[in-house]
């Protein structure tokens, strides 16, 4: 009798020691989620968090993953780096993967955490530092700053734009990164970057700016922000009487900034991922993915998913067909289906691999015009997106 205790004590301990490697031996996929539901960011994060929540409901009614449901456990970074480590230190003992923040500096606070404790964590913000260089089990959902940065060097090109004026938030790794990106490539493409101008997340004013584009040579004027600044520079910009081209990235790619900024928006030119336009491409796998998340999120909420929604809807995809390949949620195990993973979303085709933790290429990113409040693809890109089957 004594024999047999002794057995079976080795065999709980063994089986607690299978749980703490990493993997939960239970019903359920626990995925952690840390969000900027208040704060700052919160206009980014409460469209990451409804479309994560809409995906996993929508795998959850259809079985789950192999049969086991997604149980989502979300908490609040408040848009502060050091409530996202909070939250990552609540999350990680009890989470097979974690989807991470929508504002880059929590997640790159967040980072050596996932280094050092082994989870899945897919990123919602898209600062190139988080894979460069790659961090093993850290994957970003949204195209890179700097891939979007070539996107519109790519379009600068197409458009015979040689020189062009850059605004940036120096307090934000995203745009940081984004202007970091346009300087590595803009030779390349034939285009000259000035005057460049700096400013902080806490802007309300941007006269100087176009002080010092208007007296320059500049051709268009590209700018890095997110939140607030970019609706009160848009603003300003439309009464400022410069004429050339005002471009801006995917962080703008969202009713979040298109109905603050009202009729100043009509006419600037907005860089961002494939889904925001999917009425205008061509039948197939990309459009059905779109439509996919297009049509639910509607309903549910009344109005088209922006930017931040495909990112959240898409982590959870990426996620939910790693742990499929991998067969369960082994930490490593998922990590390496990862690396193997090639998936359409509605933000495009990823292809990860060891030397590629962000998956998308430019591509998958479509340059629009504001017409009526909305985006349209413009002429360049309906001419790419022609060609995009999925």
């Amino acid at each position: 009798m004594r024999l047999v205790l002794v057995c079976l004590l080795v065999l709980a301990t063994a089986g607690c020691a299978a749980d703490s490697s990493g993997g939960s031996s239970g019903e359920v996929v626990k995925v952690g989620q840390i969000v900027s539901l208040t704060g700052n960011y919160s206009p980014l994060g409460t469209e990451n968090q409804k479309s994560v929540a809409l995906a996993v409901d929508q795998i959850n009614a259809a079985g789950g993953i192999g049969g086991r449901k997604i149980e989502l456990s979300v908490r609040d970074d408040k848009s502060l780096p050091d409530q996202a480590v909070l939250a990552f230190n609540e999350l990680k003992d009890d989470s097979d993967a974690v989807i991470g923040s929508p504002f880059s500096n929590s997640a790159l606070a967040t980072i050596p955490l996932v280094d050092r404790e082994q989870i899945p964590y897919l990123s919602l913000t898209p600062a190139d530092e988080q894979v460069t260089p790659i961090h093993p089990y850290v994957f970003v959902v949204p195209a890179l700053s700097g891939t979007y940065a070539e996107a519109a060097l790519q379009y600068f090109q197409a458009q015979k734009l040689t020189r062009v004026a850059v605004a940036y938030d120096t307090r934000s790794s995203y745009a940081s990164a984004g202007f970091k990106g346009l300087q590595a490539k803009a030779s390349a493409y034939g285009v000259t970057l000035g005057p460049v101008e700096q400013f902080q997340t806490t802007a309300t004013e941007f006269s100087a700016v176009f002080t010092h584009v208007r007296a320059s040579d500049a051709q268009a004027l590209m700018v890095w922000g997110t939140g607030a600044p970019a609706v009160a520079l848009t603003k300003q910009y439309a009464a400022s009487g410069l004429k050339i081209p005002l471009v801006l990235t995917g962080s703008q790619a969202s009713k979040l900034f298109l109905d603050p900024a009202g009729p100043a928006a009509e006419g600037v030119t907005i860089a961002g991922s494939i889904g925001v336009v999917g009425d205008a491409l061509p039948a197939g796998p990309q459009k059905t993915a779109i439509e996919e998340l297009s049509t639910a999120f509607e309903a549910k909420y009344g109005y088209p998913p922006p930017q931040f929604a495909q990112d959240g809807y898409s982590g959870v995809k990426l996620l939910a067909a790693a742990v499929e390949k991998a067969g369960g949620t082994e930490r490593e195990k998922v990590r390496d289906a990862l690396e193997g993973l090639t998936l359409t979303t509605p933000n495009g085709t990823y292809k990860y691999s060891a030397g590629n933790h962000s998956g998308l290429t430019t591509d998958f990113i479509a340059i629009t015009t504001v017409r009526g409040g909305i985006l349209e693809p413009t002429a360049y890109s309906k001419a790419k997106l022609a060609t995009v089957g999925g």
